[in-house]
Parts: C-alpha cells; sequence; structure tokens
C-alpha cells in the first residue's frame, strides 16, 4: 500500500504525539479496518462516541481521578480514530468534501459534549460563562488553525486553493467556506507561486512558513485533550478555558501575525524572487 495515500500530513508541522503515537497507531489497525469493510464515516461517528464517553469520564473530576485517567485514553482513542477515517477514505478512495464535512461536525461534536458536561459539573454560572467564551475563542482558533493547516499543504503539493463547488450541498458548500476563511486574503500569493517558472519560490516559502504553524499546531486537537484531562486531575476544569482564552487566543494571534509577515516578505519581493530564495531563514 502507498504510504503517500496514507499521509498527507507534513511531519513539520503536526503535533509531536501524532508522529510518535497517534498515526502510527492508526496505521497499525488500517489493515484491520480495511479487511472489516468498515467505512471512514463509520469511524468518524464511533470517534464521535469514544469523545463523548471521554467528555462524561472526565465530568467526574470532582469525584474520581480514575475516571480522569478513563477520559483520557478514551480522548486519545477519538484522537487515533480521527487520523484512522482520512487513512481509510484515502485507501478506499473515498474521501470527499461530505466525508470532510461529517469528519468536521464530529471532532467539534466532541468538544460540545466536552465543554458542556464540564460545565454542568461545576454548576455556576461563572462556569457556564467561561465555557461559553472559551467555546467561542476555541471555534476562532479551530478555524484559522485547520485553514492555515489545509493552506500549507497545498502550497507544498502545489495546488490551487479551493473554491466554492456549486454542484456540493449548501451545508458543505458552507463548511468549506468556513474553513477557507484565510484564503479569501491570499490573491496576491496566488499568483505569485503561479506566475514562477518553477517550485522554488513556493518550497522557499514553505520552509520559512512551517516555523509559524509548528507554533499554532499547540491549537489542536491533542492540546486540548492535554489540558483537559491536567485541568480535571487536578479539580480546576476552568484552568482548560482558562487556557484556551489565554495563551491559546495568544498563540493564534502571534502565529498569524508571524504567518502574515512572512507572506508580505514574499508579496514585496515578488519581482526578485532569485532574493527571497537566497533570504537566510533566521532573518525573519
Amino acid at each position: 500500500m502507498n504510504a503517500t495515500v496514507l499521509e498527507t500530513r507534513d511531519r513539520r508541522i503536526d503535533d509531536p504525539t501524532n508522529l510518535w503515537f497517534v498515526h502510527p497507531v492508526g496505521r497499525l489497525l488500517l489493515p484491520y479496518f480495511l479487511a472489516g469493510g468498515v467505512s471512514a464515516n463509520s469511524v468518524s461517528v464511533g470517534g464521535l462516541m469514544l469523545g463523548a464517553l471521554a467528555a462524561g469520564a472526565f465530568a467526574q473530576w470532582a469525584t474520581s481521578s480514575p475516571l480522569v485517567w478513563v477520559g483520557l485514553i478514551l480522548a486519545v482513542g477519538w484522537l487515533i480514530a480521527d487520523g484512522l477515517d482520512g487513512m481509510i477514505a484515502r485507501a478506499t478512495g473515498t474521501a470527499g468534501p461530505a466525508g470532510r464535512l461529517l469528519d468536521g461536525l464530529c471532532d467539534h461534536g466532541t468538544f460540545v459534549v466536552i465543554y458542556v458536561l464540564l460545565a454542568t459539573s461545576v454548576g455556576t454560572v461563572t462556569g457556564w460563562v467561561l465555557a461559553c467564551s472559551a467555546g467561542a475563542c476555541h471555534v476562532l482558533q479551530a478555524n484559522f488553525y485547520e485553514g492555515e493547516r489545509a493552506r500549507f499543504h497545498r502550497r507544498r503539493d502545489g495546488l490551487a486553493d479551493e473554491t466554492s463547488d456549486p454542484a456540493r450541498n449548501i451545508v458543505v458548500q458552507a463548511y468549506d467556506r468556513l474553513s477557507s476563511t484565510v484564503d479569501r486574503y491570499d490573491g496576491a500569493l496566488t499568483s505569485i507561486f503561479a506566475d514562477a517558472p518553477d517550485r522554488s519560490v513556493a518550497d522557499a516559502y514553505i520552509h520559512q512558513a512551517q516555523r509559524p504553524l509548528r507554533l499554532m499546531r499547540l491549537l489542536s486537537a491533542n492540546m486540548r485533550v492535554y489540558t483537559v484531562f491536567v485541568a480535571c486531575l487536578l479539580k480546576a476544569p476552568a484552568l482548560f478555558w482558562w487556557f484556551e482564552l489565554g495563551p491559546m487566543t495568544g498563540i493564534l494571534i502571534v502565529g498569524v501575525a508571524w504567518r502574515n509577515r512572512i507572506d508580505a516578505k514574499f508579496v514585496a519581493a515578488a519581482g526578485t524572487p532569485a532574493s527571497i530564495v537566497a533570504t537566510p531563514a533566521n532573518t525573519l
């Protein structure tokens, strides 16, 4: 089986726990799921169920530390399923907009359940206000992070930015439009890469753009799972919400500003691509 079919994430910007554990386990499980005829969508829904069970276990933070550990195990199972569904879709040639939508909804659904059950377990107005505020920040952070990551991979592979397809149903179109927010401010770079005579400009851009993406991987679902676990283990779930409101929002601002600075540098130097390629990475 072709490894490129199974792995599309760039290792330079992926979460270390994905590289060391989550995705290797998914690749080990893949042949068994393919042999059993399990669809990618089924794995996505199964992952949502694992995430909901993890949320229920985390919500017992006040009375049972062992259940918090069970929540971590179930949540890691969800992370594995979240990668495995994509592997199955690519291996079976069933990847498509509808599957991507279902995967995204299941991912968001897991955290909705976590937020609701944790807020219920805290049982105060302050807890609900924190949960709702952190949830709003989560939506913004996740949208920008996933959009930046997807665009990085398209730049790496020399692909054009995605556009809305009128043949898709309105829900899929709306989801794609939301997830491609960062692309709507990227016309100048698109033209630069399209007009370049070879891959040198795009390769130079990828070399430099990977660094803000490595910072922004702290906005991944993995980091949130580990933060929820630690907060619940400390019997202070509000720490998770404050982490999203403060440090994670700061990471988003710094990461986007850093990437915008790199974009502006390439746009400004568009008339002399050789100078871009020759610019040392440590000058940014």
